[in-house]
């Protein structure tokens, strides 16, 4: 009797999780843990945040990735690549570019050669397969990338920049979509997140992974007797886990023939991966997740914008003119997080005893650095790209939070003190935060499907 009244007030504390048949329909409400509902994000997003941030991905700063796909494993044997057709890395051939676009932009001029560059290297996008064309100019653009960032202090040095195995890839020529990469391997890396690395304390009546057929509401009892910091921690995973989901479904195989494959959205894989039906209940939590995850970055890009208004801090590609048009578009964004009324309070997080607060803080940065290391365990070269940028760029976000004190000391004029981003760090957290944009759009867009389909 006790335990049903537990349960129907935790349900009465949740009002915008429904267990019906349309429950896909009813995202909506407070989120937990923090003052901004659904609807508000729904709005900022999808009309204010989402185009401007699509567009300032596609410029030339921050459609280059460094990355190095080739580290091995470093938790179980390297049993997990896919096998299915085009799944590894395939290079293509190298772009040929004419002398007026090498003399006004060292890179591929967008407009002109994005068509070209997809038509040449059509087979390599089938899938999960990496298209790592670039040409000569961009290679000698990004040395001098690397002579210019040299230059400046860094805050930290990350492995992939410094490794012989790392390379460049262009982010636009390689999407994120279903690849066909799933079963064992696919299931070991999120249980390996799920189950070794989170602080959700484990139940008796299901495993920490939500995609695990759970029993019910009684795995929530234990979930919020945690603190702050802890649930934290698990949403943010979650609602990576389920963006990328969302990106899956929405850029899926639907068809494969001998000319062209066709990708879209996938409303049935939707569905089992939330529908609260198919879920168990699970599903609009998920989504929630997500939502708390996008408020956590958009408070990050909050704090740190005061670093990029700064004259020196240039997001430099050696063109002067797209160099300033990437800024002004970046600031334009910033202008539009300022406006945005319901940031997430970080200032709850680490506000205990001393001692305690930094034993968490040290616990949750441990945690993480671990989950980004699993990323070298997917065995499917794009999903293993994308994991890993998304990931640098959750951790970036999580390093500008818990540098506040950094960032308002900054030096006016002097770019060699204080604190420090490197070109990584950038761009994972840019075309991250973007990610999660389009994941909010694209369920907008599931939402319209859904109801057509009823």
């Amino acid at each position: 009797v006790l335990l049903g009244r537990v349960l129907k007030v935790l349900l009465l504390l949740q009002p915008s999780i429904y267990w019906g048949p349309c429950a896909m329909f009813q995202l909506t409400g407070v989120l937990d843990d923090c003052f901004c509902d659904v609807e508000s994000i729904d709005i900022f997003n999808n009309f204010k945040i989402y185009p401007r941030i699509k567009k300032l991905t596609e410029r030339d700063y921050f459609r280059y990735y460094k990355v190095n796909l080739k580290r091995p494993c470093p938790f179980w044997a390297d049993d997990g690549h896919c096998a299915i057709k085009d799944c590894h890395v395939e290079p293509c051939p190298e772009v040929k570019l004419t002398d007026s676009i090498i003399q006004t932009n060292l890179f591929y001029s967008q407009a002109a050669n994005t068509n070209s560059d997809m038509a040449e290297c059509e087979q390599a996008n089938e899938l999960g397969a990496i298209n790592s064309t670039l040409s000569n100019q961009s290679k000698e653009a990004f040395a001098d990338w690397a002579r210019h960032d040299d230059a400046q202090d860094h805050f930290c040095e990350l492995d992939d920049e410094t490794s012989p195995d790392a390379e460049y890839v262009d982010l636009l020529l390689n999407p994120e979509r279903f690849t066909g990469y799933k079963g064992p391997s696919a299931w070991r890396v999120w249980n390996s997140i799920y189950e070794e690395n989170c602080f959700k304390p484990r139940s008796v009546y299901r495993p920490l992974n939500p995609l695990v057929p759970s029993r019910g509401m009684l795995c929530l009892i234990p979930f919020l007797s945690l603190c702050l910091e802890k649930r934290v921690f698990y949403r943010l995973i979650s609602g990576l886990h389920s963006s990328i989901n969302i990106h899956l479904c929405a850029d899926y195989l639907l068809d494969e023939g001998w000319s062209r494959s066709v990708w879209g959205p996938n409303i049935q894989e939707f569905r089992r991966r939330f529908d609260t039906a198919e879920t168990k209940g699970e599903g609009i939590r998920r989504l929630k997740n997500l939502y708390f995850l996008y408020l956590i970055e958009l408070r990050a890009l909050y704090k740190v914008a005061p670093y990029f208004e700064r004259a020196f801090i240039n997001l430099y590609t050696g063109n002067a003119q797209e160099d300033g048009d990437t800024k002004n578009l970046l600031l334009q964004i910033f202008n539009e997080l300022r406006a945005f009324p319901m940031h997430f309070d970080e200032k709850s997080m680490f506000a205990g005893h001393k001692l305690e607060a930094k034993t968490l803080k040290e616990e949750f940065r441990l945690h993480f650095k671990n989950i980004s290391r699993i990323m070298d365990c997917v065995g499917c070269s794009k999903c293993r790209l994308w994991g890993k940028l998304q990931t640098q760029g959750l951790g970036t976000a999580l390093k500008i939070l818990f540098s506040e004190k950094e960032i308002k000391n900054l030096p006016e004029h002097s770019p060699s003190k204080g604190f420090q981003l490197t070109r990584q760090e950038i761009v994972a957290l840019l075309n991250g935060f973007c990610r999660l944009s389009t994941s909010i759009h694209q369920l907008h867009n599931f939402r319209l499907l859904l109801k057509d389909s009823r």
